[in-house]
C-alpha cells in the first residue's frame, strides 16, 4: 500500500511541491520535487559493506535525462534508446556532486549513490537547481549522515538591474546577463555556478548573498518533511570502527610523525615545483614506514596507516597557512606563480598559445570552420546550435603518472565547459564573425587549476587568430585554509595541489578587467561565510588583473588578418523568394555547386548565402553560379547564351542556369529568316539583348538589336502566325517564353 504524502510552498511566483512515498520504494530514501511542470526524481542508496582500504568518501551522483520527460524521441535513426550520458547531464551531475559532498563525513567508506532522474521538463524551469533541492530532500530524508539540509535556486538579473529568484529559459533569452545557481543557506555559499555577461565583481556578489537568502522557505520545507517523515540518522560507519586496534594505532603513530616532523621534513625549504612537493611526500611516507617497521607493525597494517600521507601534509600546510602566513614554495598569500605565454607555435593551425603557470601549462589551438561546422544540440532540455566549442583533454603524462589512455571522463568535460562558459560573452557577434570557432585546450601540466589556464590559452590563440574579441578574458583559481571551529581562515590566490586540502575550498573566477564572464565553486568545509566570499572576489579580481597584463606583453589585441590557412568567408544577399532556386529539387543544384568547387555553402532563411573556402577562385566560381542563379534578367541587358531549344517560330536560349529567353524568328537577323534552323543550331553560343519582358513574366530576346540596320533597310511584311498567331504546346503564344525547360528535369521558373 502506498502512503503518499505531498508538501508545497509558494516560491519565486510558482509552487514548488514534494511527494514521497510513491516511487523508488526500495531506496533507503526517494522524493519527487515539482517546480511548473518540471518533475525531477532523487534517489539515495547506501551499500551495506565498508569499502576498506581506500582513502576516499566513495559517493556516486548522476543525472539521468529522459528525452520522453520533454516529450522527444532520439534523433538518431539506428539508436532511439538514450545512450551515454550527454555532456548537460555530465555537467548538472557534477553541479549537484559539488553541493552535497562537503556535508557528507568524509571518513565514510559505505557506497553512496545519488540518482537524479527528470521525468518532466517543461522548458521553462532549469532541471538542474531542481534535481539539487530533490537530492537535498531525499539525503535529508534518509537514515544516511548529511549536514543537510540545503536549498538551491537559479539567479538571474532583470533590465532594471534587481536580481530575479528561479530566472526561467524565457527571462535568460531577453535578459543574459548573469545565468547563476547558488546552493547552500542564508548564512553560508556551499556551491556556485554561474555564467556572466560581463558583470561587476561586486555585483556577482551581491547576486550570490541575495541569492542564498531567498532559500529560506525552501529549507523550511525540508526540515519539516524530514520532520515528519525523515529517518533517524545512523552514526558514521567508518573503517576506523571496524579496523582492529594496532591499525587505528599505526595511524595516530603516522599523524604524530608528520606533526612532529613538520618543521625538518615539510617546511625546512621552499618547494617551488610540483617535483619537489611529489619527492618530499614520498621521503616522508618512507621515513613514517620505517618507524612503523621499526616499532614492530607488518606490512598491511604499515601500507594502510601511510596511504593518506598527501592528506596529512596537506593539514601541516593549511596549519603553516594560519599561523605564519607561510606558503610552501614561499609565496604569500595572494602571490601569483610565475607566468610565461606564447603565441604562433604551431605553423600550419589556424591559432595557437601556450600559456603556463607555474607548472601548470596549456596549449590552446584554435580551428574556424564554416558556418554548418556548428554542433547540433539534441538534448532534453536543449536544441538549435552552438558556433564556439572548447574541448579540454589531458592525459597521464599531465600529471607525471604512466597509464591507459581513454576519452575525456567528467572531469575533462567539466573543465572545458567552464572555459567555454568564460569565453562566451567576448565573442563577436555571428553576424559579423560567421565563423564555428572550435578551441582545444592541451593540458600537457597540471598542478592548480588547469581550466583557468585554459582560459588564458584560449584568449590568446583566439586573438592570435583574428578572431575580434570584445575583450580579452583571464581566470584565477583561489584557495583557502581554514579551521572553522576556532574561526581562522585565510584566502589564497592561484590554489595549487598541496594547498587543497581539508578545509579549503576551489574558488575559480574568470572575467575581463571590467567583469565577471564565469564561476565555479566547491568547498571542503560545511559553507563559506559571506566575509570569505567577499574576501575571495575581491583577491581574485586583483589577481586576474595581473595576469591579463602579463598577457598583453605577449598579444594585447586580436590580429588585423585571419592566418593565411584558415578559411574565409564570403556572403552574398539574395531574394530570399531565390533561396529554393539556389538549392534546387533535392538539393541538386546547391550540390552540384559544391562539388564543382569545393566550396562549403550555408544559406540563412533571411536570404544570406555564405560561402566558405581556402581557394579564392573556387571562392569567386562559386560566388558567381550563385549570383547566376538568383540574377534577375532586366530590359536592355545584354548576354552570351547558348541556344537550347530550336522551334520553327523562334529559338530559345538560355540566359542563366534557371532562366531563358526567346528570340522570335524575326529577330534572328535583318534578313528574312525562314526558320531559326537555318542559321542556328542547338549548342550555339549567340550574343542577345533583352529586348522586353512581358506581363508574364516571359523574356524576349533579339540578336538583330545587337547589329547594326543595314543602310537602305525595309521593314518586311508582318508574319502569318506572328505574335498574335495560335498558341504552341502548352499553352503558350510563340511570342513568349513559357514551358521552359529546368537543368536536372522538371519545368524552368520564367
Amino acid at each position: 500500500m502506498l502512503d503518499i504524502k505531498q508538501w508545497s510552498t509558494e516560491w519565486g511566483g510558482r509552487t514548488l511541491t514534494v511527494e514521497t512515498g510513491r516511487f523508488a520504494l526500495q531506496a533507503n530514501a526517494s522524493c519527487t520535487v515539482r517546480y511548473g511542470d518540471t518533475v525531477m526524481m532523487a534517489t539515495v542508496v547506501r551499500s551495506n559493506n565498508v569499502r576498506a582500504g581506500i582513502d576516499y568518501f566513495p559517493l556516486m551522483v548522476d543525472f539521468e535525462e529522459k528525452l520522453y520527460a520533454a516529450g522527444k524521441i532520439k534523433g538518431s535513426r539506428f539508436m532511439k534508446r538514450e545512450g551515454r550520458p550527454s555532456d548537460e547531464a555530465i555537467l548538472t551531475a557534477r553541479l549537484i556532486d559539488r553541493a552535497i559532498r562537503p556535508l557528507f563525513d568524509d571518513r565514510v567508506r559505505n557506497d553512496v549513490q545519488v540518482i537524479i532522474t527528470a521525468l518532466s521538463v517543461d522548458g521553462e524551469n532549469e532541471a538542474g537547481f531542481i534535481g539539487l533541492v530533490a537530492a537535498s530532500t531525499a539525503l535529508a530524508i534518509s537514515e544516511i549522515p548529511w549536514s543537510g539540509p540545503i536549498g538551491a535556486a537559479r539567479i538571474g538579473r532583470g533590465t532594471d538591474g534587481q536580481f530575479v529568484l528561479n530566472m526561467t529559459d524565457s527571462e535568460y533569452e531577453t535578459h543574459p546577463e548573469l545565468d547563476m545557481i547558488v546552493a547552500g543557506t542564508p548564512e553560508k555559499l556551499v556551491m556556485v555556478e554561474a555564467g556572466a555577461s560581463d558583470v561587476a565583481d561586486e555585483v556577482l556578489f551581491e547576486g550570490m548573498k541575495w541569492g542564498c537568502e531567498q532559500l529560506q522557505p525552501v529549507i523550511e520545507l525540508i526540515t519539516k518533511i524530514q520532520t515528519e517523515v525523515g529517518k533517524p540518522k545512523e552514526l558514521v560507519i567508518t573503517d576506523e570502527v571496524v579496523e582492529k586496534a594496532p591499525e587505528q594505532h599505526a595511524k595516530e603513530a603516522v599523524e604524530k610523525f608528520v606533526s612532529d616532523n613538520a618543521e625538518s621534513m615539510i617546511f625546512n625549504s621552499p618547494k617551488v615545483s610540483k617535483a619537489e612537493r611529489v619527492a618530499m611526500t614520498e621521503q616522508m611516507k618512507e621515513a613514517a614506514k620505517e618507524m612503523l617497521v621499526a616499532a614492530g607493525y607488518d606490512d598491511t597494517v604499515i601500507s594502510a596507516a601511510v596511504a593518506p600521507m598527501k592528506e596529512l601534509v596537506a593539514i601541516e600546510i593549511s596549519k603553516r597557512i594560519l599561523t605564519h602566513e607561510q606558503r610552501l614554495d614561499g609565496r604569500s598569500l595572494k602571490d601569483i606563480r610565475e607566468l610565461t605565454s606564447e603565441v604562433d607555435l604551431l605553423p600550419r593551425v589556424h591559432g595557437s598559445a601556450m600559456f603556463m603557470r607555474g607548472d601548470t601549462q596549456v596549449l590552446s589551438v584554435v580551428t574556424l570552420g564554416a558556418p554548418g561546422d556548428v554542433q547540433t544540440l539534441d538534448t532534453m532540455e536543449e536544441e538549435g546550435t552552438k558556433r564556439y566549442m572548447h574541448h579540454y583533454n589531458d592525459a597521464p603524462y599531465t600529471y607525471g603518472e604512466a597509464g591507459p589512455l581513454r576519452g575525456p571522463g567528467r572531469r575533462a568535460i567539466g573543465h572545458g565547459a567552464l572555459a567555454e562558459r568564460a569565453l562566451e560573452p567576448v565573442l563577436p557577434a555571428q553576424e559579423a564573425f560567421p565563423y564555428a570557432i572550435r578551441v582545444v585546450s592541451e593540458v600537457l601540466g597540471s598542478n592548480g587549476s588547469s581550466s583557468m589556464a585554459s582560459t588564458c590559452g584560449s584568449t590568446l590563440s583566439l586573438m592570435a587568430a583574428g578572431v575580434n574579441l570584445k575583450k580579452p578574458v583571464a581566470g584565477i583559481a583561489m584557495g583557502l585554509a581554514s579551521d572553522m571551529k576556532h574561526g581562522q581562515w585565510k584566502v589564497l590566490t592561484d590554489l595549487q595541489d598541496v594547498e587543497d586540502g581539508p578545509g579549503g575550498m576551489d574558488f575559480k573566477i574568470a572575467g575581463t578587467r571590467d567583469g565577471v564572464t564565469a564561476v565555479q565553486m566547491d568547498t571542503k568545509t560545511e559553507g563559506l561565510t559571506w566575509d570569505i566570499v567577499e574576501q575571495t572576489i575581491k583577491q581574485a579580481k586583483d589577481a586576474r588583473l595581473f595576469i591579463l597584463d602579463s598577457m598583453a606583453k605577449t598579444i594585447a589585441e586580436p590580429r588585423a588578418e585571419l592566418s593565411p590557412y584558415a578559411p574565409r568567408i564570403e556572403t552574398v544577399v539574395i531574394n530570399p523568394e531565390k533561396i529554393g532556386d539556389v538549392i534546387g529539387p533535392g538539393g541538386k543544384t546547391i550540390k552540384k555547386i559544391i562539388e564543382e568547387t569545393g566550396v562549403d555553402i550555408d544559406i540563412e532563411q533571411d536570404g544570406r548565402v555564405l560561402i566558405t573556402s581556402i581557394d579564392a577562385e573556387a571562392m569567386q566560381k562559386a560566388k558567381d553560379m550563385v549570383l547566376a542563379l538568383t540574377k534577375e534578367v532586366e530590359p536592355g541587358e545584354t548576354y552570351e547564351g547558348k541556344v537550347v531549344r530550336l522551334e520553327d517560330f523562334g529559338a530559345f536560349v538560355q540566359l542563366l542556369p534557371n532562366k531563358d529567353g526567346l528570340v522570335h524568328v524575326s529577330e534572328i537577323a535583318w534578313t528574312r529568316v525562314n526558320k531559326p534552323s537555318d542559321v542556328l543550331k542547338l549548342g550555339d553560343t549567340v550574343k542577345v539583348l533583352v529586348k522586353e519582358i512581358d506581363q508574364l513574366g516571359r523574356v524576349n530576346l533579339t540578336i538583330k538589336g545587337l547589329l547594326p540596320k543595314p543602310e537602305g533597310y525595309v521593314e518586311p511584311e508582318p508574319r502569318q502566325g506572328g505574335f498574335g498567331g495560335p498558341r504552341r504546346p502548352g499553352g503558350n503564344r510563340p511570342g513568349g517564353n513559357g514551358g521552359f525547360r529546368k537543368p536536372f528535369g522538371g519545368r524552368r521558373d520564367s
